[in-house]
């Protein structure tokens, strides 16, 4: 019989972080990386309905550094594998798309397109994890100033990227 999706261990409240160590449900730390998890589908919903390549390939390689983060969110005395480089690709990521878009003369208003939808609702979870992770570092938890910036840079590029959707559904 092969393995089960189900474990059983954590039916009294806890769950294993990623270096092994249990924690409640409920902690701030679980709670952090949850909401990255859900980002991380949305963002798979987001990619679904992209009409744009580019978007698409960004959003991606997105996903995949997602599962790294929460893996620095779930362990506790390990080095960042969420690297300032990594936070400075997006950066150039964000500038090259930023480029092609004509200015901002008014407040964005999502709703005109699908995929730029789901894009400025991946951009409100991006900042729900930020100030999740946040609270973790408040409440003296360890947490990496690289996951912190990357949480930001990566709610910029959601703006960013749901301007180019946009943009793309108004042609």
């Amino acid at each position: 019989m092969g393995s089960s999706v189900y474990t059983k261990t954590g039916d009294k409240g806890t769950t294993g972080l990623y270096t092994g160590e249990r924690v409640q449900k409920s902690s701030l730390r679980v709670e952090a990386y949850g909401t990255i998890d859900e980002l991380q589908a949305f963002l798979g919903l987001a990619r679904a309905h992209a009409h744009n390549k580019k978007v698409q390939t960004e959003l991606l390689d997105i996903e995949r550094t997602l599962w790294t983060l929460m893996a620095d969110v779930a362990s506790l005395g390990q080095i960042a594998k969420v690297t300032d480089q990594q936070v400075k690709h997006l950066e150039k990521v964000i500038d090259r798309f930023d480029e092609s878009l004509e200015p901002l003369t008014q407040f964005v208003v999502p709703g005109d397109n699908v995929a730029s939808s789901y894009l400025h609702v991946a951009r409100t979870i991006v900042r729900r994890a930020e100030r999740a992770l946040w609270r973790v570092l408040d409440n003296g938890e360890e947490v990496h100033e690289s996951n912190l910036k990357y949480l930001n840079r990566l709610s910029d590029l959601c703006f960013i990227l749901g301007r180019v959707e946009e943009e793309l559904g108004a042609e």
